[in-house]
């Protein structure tokens, strides 16, 4: 490829963590000096235009730097934290935060802004807006709850549906609740496995009693990947999505092979057909419930999807 003389001329992307070891030690000077800028009158320009950068002031002049960790000794010209100390906090060049908050035109990584929203102490719904008002409305860190079971009031819920099998698990396809006639269903004594081996995927690749309950086993099983695979974009630096995708890869060179198709898939409704030792084939419409908007747990619900399986299940309960 023939050389573009014109790169030499390009500026590097500003990122926060290029800039030079002089420039990312902080003084209180710079702060006030970027104070002083945020008052002129191009910043009349910023307020109307950067949502970001007001909504990130005012997250940081509402925390009490105390409660943080920081002195109140010496002046402070505004209430609640300093750049340098937000910056300090998210591991950032305190000029790179301050261009952030004054709207200038530079690079920000979902790991970096999720870095700031920690620093200031962001809600999950305040992160979420941090985020699209960053135009990273897609890649927003899930919060997510590692329970490893289901609350008591979903149990319920999941115990009123029997004899319909249902169940709750969560992106990474572990099996956080249950109700026997899903169990039943799957011929497999779910209470007696180590919580650890609780999910899907595992069980489809090691499980002989799971993968026999499965008639469109293959099928089964790409799909989960698929979506996996896809789930796993927004966790790509999660140590516990990086420890699960291994443990797939350790089980079974089965999921290598499927996972390096590198197909995506979203979660969709489907018919889902399952062999009973004692009642036969069953085919089942699952439906998807998601407790959350996104990122939430998933149940799913198994309802008869001709009236010779809602009369085996009714015959066999």
């Amino acid at each position: 490829m023939a050389f573009d003389p014109s790169l030499l001329s390009r500026p590097s992307p500003v990122t926060p963590h290029n800039f030079p070891a002089s420039a990312r030690q902080s003084t209180r000077a710079q702060d006030a000096i970027a104070d002083a800028v945020s008052v002129d009158s191009d910043t009349r320009r910023f307020r109307a235009d950067n949502e970001l950068g007001l909504f990130l002031r005012q997250r940081r002049e509402s925390l009490d730097p105390v409660l943080l960790g920081f002195s109140r000794g010496g002046r402070r010209r505004t209430p609640g934290l300093r750049r340098e100390e937000v910056a300090q906090l998210a591991d950032v060049g305190v000029t790179w935060y301050t261009w952030l908050e004054q709207g200038r035109d530079i690079q920000v990584s979902a790991k970096v802004m999720g870095a700031i929203a920690t620093a200031l102490h962001c809600t999950e719904a305040e992160t979420r807006h941090v985020f699209t008002l960053a135009g990273l409305g897609e890649q927003v860190p899930v919060q997510e709850r590692l329970c490893k079971s289901v609350s008591s009031m979903c149990q319920t819920i999941l115990d009123t549906l029997d004899p319909y099998p249902a169940m709750v698990q969560n992106a990474r396809y572990d099996i956080i609740g249950f109700n026997r006639a899903y169990a039943r269903l799957t011929g497999v004594d779910l209470q007696t496995l180590a919580v650890e081996d609780r999910n899907c995927i595992y069980l489809a690749l090691t499980h002989a009693g799971w993968q026999a309950c499965l008639i469109d086993f293959e099928e089964s099983l790409s799909r989960m990947v698929a979506s996996f695979r896809a789930a796993m974009a927004d966790h790509r630096d999660d140590p516990a999505w990086q420890a699960q995708l291994q443990r797939y890869f350790d089980a079974s060179d089965v999921f290598r092979t499927t996972w390096e198709r590198y197909e995506v898939r979203g979660i969709e409704n489907q018919v889902k057909r399952f062999k009973h030792p004692e009642l036969g084939v069953l085919a089942f419409q699952q439906t998807n419930f998601w407790t959350a908007p996104r990122g939430g747990d998933r149940m799913m619900v198994y309802m008869p999807a001709d009236d010779d399986t809602a009369q085996r299940l009714q015959d066999g309960r």
